[in-house]
C-alpha cells in the first residue's frame, strides 16, 4: 500500500523569496507538507527575472498555496500572526534585521504558538560581526573561499557557474527544520533556528582546507584538476565533439583506463602505477589522455570508460540535462504545461520508499489562495476580505 509522505499534515508558512528559502520549502512540499507561500503585494522577485524568465520560480514553488499580505500594515502583520497559530513551521530568508523591525521576531511568533518552528536563513547569521552585511551567492562564494580555488592556474578567480551557496544553505535549512520537528515530537516544544549561507558552504572547502593544513600554504587554483592532486587523472578532456570528465580515484582505475586507451606502455610503466608517481608526472599523464580523447567523440570515450569501469562522464549543457532519459525515467523531471509551452520541471531529489513522488502542480498565481486560506485559518469573511483588499492589506 502507498504510504503517506512523511510531512503529510505539517503546515508551513513560507515567507521565503528567490532561491534559498523557497528551495527548502519546496522540499517540504514534496515531502507532503501543506506549504502556504506568503508574498508581498508585488510578489516574489523571482516571479519574473531577466534571462531565465520564471523557470526558477516554477521549479521552486509548485505544490504550494499562494497568499498576498502587506506586512507593512498593522492588519497584515496581525493576519500573519493569526496564520501562525495553526502552523507547524515558519520559514523566512530575509536579512536578520527585517523581521524584528516589523515586530515579527521569533519570540513574538512563539508567544502565539509555542509549538512553532521558526526557521531563518541569511548570509551570515543573526550574530557576529558580519550579521548586517549584505549577502548574495557571489559574495558568499568570495568570502567563503570557494572562488580562491576556482579558475585556471594563473588566471583570475571564478565563481561557480551556478548559485551553490543559495542551494547548499536551502538544503541545510530543510534539514534543520525537519530535525527541529523531530525534537518537537519528543518535547512538544518548538524552537527558533537559523542557517548561514557562509557556514553552509564551508563543507565544500574541506579538500582545500586539508591541503592548506598539511602543506602550510594556500592551495593554488588548478582548473578542473583536483585542488590537492589527490587523484590523477582528475580533469576534463576535449573530444572531437565536446568534453569529457575522467577520474582515476584508485590505482586500479588507472590500470583500467590505460586498457581502455589501448596503451600497454602506460599500463606497464612502474613510475605511473601508483598515485605519487602520477602526481610527479601529472602533465605527461594529462597530455597522454588528451591525445586519446581528441580522436574520439565524447560518447565513444564515455562508453569505453564505462566498459572498463573507469569513472567518466560527458560534459552536458542545460538543454541536454533537461532531456536526460534517466532523470525522466525516475520521475525526477517531468514535462509540465506552462503559459510559455511545455517545460521539464524537477521533483524532490529525496525519495521515501513506499510512497509515490508527489505529483507536481503549478506554482500559485500571485495571491491565488488568499481568500481561501484567510477564511480557513483566520476566520476572515467575504465582507472583510473585500475591505482588506481595498485597503491594500491583501492581494490576489
Amino acid at each position: 500500500m502507498n504510504r503517506p509522505l512523511p510531512l503529510t499534515g505539517v503546515r508551513i508558512i513560507d515567507l521565503g523569496h528567490v532561491f534559498q528559502g523557497p528551495y527548502a520549502t519546496f522540499l517540504m512540499a514534496m515531502a507532503g507538507a501543506d506549504v502556504i507561500k506568503v508574498e508581498p503585494p508585488r510578489g516574489d522577485m523571482s516571479r519574473k527575472r531577466a534571462r531565465d524568465g520564471d523557470y526558477p520560480f516554477r521549479a521552486l514553488n509548485g505544490c504550494k498555496r499562494g497568499v498576498v499580505l502587506n506586512l507593512k500594515t498593522d492588519r497584515g502583520r496581525e493576519l500573519l500572526l493569526e496564520l501562525s497559530r495553526s502552523a507547524d513551521v515558519l520559514v523566512e530568508n530575509f536579512a536578520p534585521a527585517v523581521m524584528p523591525r516589523l515586530g515579527l521576531d521569533a519570540e513574538t511568533f512563539m508567544k502565539v504558538n509555542p509549538r512553532l518552528i521558526y526557521a531563518s536563513a541569511s548570509g551570515f547569521g543573526s550574530t557576529g560581526p558580519y550579521a548586517d552585511k549584505l549577502a548574495l551567492d557571489l559574495t558568499i562564494q568570495a568570502m567563503g573561499g570557494m572562488m580562491s580555488t576556482t579558475g585556471e592556474l594563473g588566471g583570475r578567480p571564478l565563481k561557480a557557474g551556478v548559485p551553490v551557496a543559495d542551494f547548499m544553505s536551502g538544503a541545510h535549512l530543510y534539514g534543520a527544520v525537519v530535525t527541529a520537528l523531530f525534537e518537537r515530537e519528543r518535547t512538544g516544544r518548538g524552537r527558533a533556528l537559523e542557517v548561514s549561507m557562509l557556514e553552509a558552504l564551508f563543507a565544500t572547502m574541506l579538500p582545500a582546507a586539508g591541503h592548506a593544513y598539511v602543506s602550510n600554504h594556500v592551495p593554488r587554483r588548478t582548473g578542473n584538476r583536483h585542488v590537492a592532486d589527490s587523484y590523477v587523472p582528475f580533469d576534463t578532456f576535449e573530444t572531437s565533439d565536446g568534453w569529457v570528465a575522467i577520474v582515476a580515484a584508485t590505482d586500479d582505475h588507472w590500470q583500467k583506463l590505460t586498457e581502455a586507451m589501448g596503451r600497454p606502455d602506460l599500463r606497464d610503466d612502474e613510475s605511473l602505477r601508483h598515485l605519487q608517481g602520477r602526481i610527479a608526472r601529472i602533465d605527461f599523464v594529462t597530455d597522454a589522455i588528451a591525445d586519446w580523447t581528441t580522436t574520439r567523440t565524447r560518447e565513444e570515450i564515455s562508453k569505453l570508460c564505462e566498459q572498463y569501469r573507469v569513472p567518466a562522464a560527458p560534459l552536458r549543457d542545460a538543454l541536454e540535462v533537461l532531456s536526460d532519459p534517466h532523470l525522466h525515467a525516475r520521475g525526477f523531471l517531468s514535462v509540465q504545461p506552462t503559459d510559455a509551452g511545455l517545460v521539464a520541471l524537477p521533483n524532490s531529489p529525496m525519495r521515501y520508499v513506499g510512497s509515490d513522488l508527489r505529483p507536481l502542480t503549478p506554482p500559485p498565481g500571485l495571491g491565488e489562495h488568499t481568500d481561501a486560506v484567510l477564511g480557513e485559518f483566520c476566520g476572515v469573511d467575504a465582507e472583510e476580505l473585500a475591505a482588506l483588499r481595498r485597503e491594500g492589506v491583501i492581494g490576489g
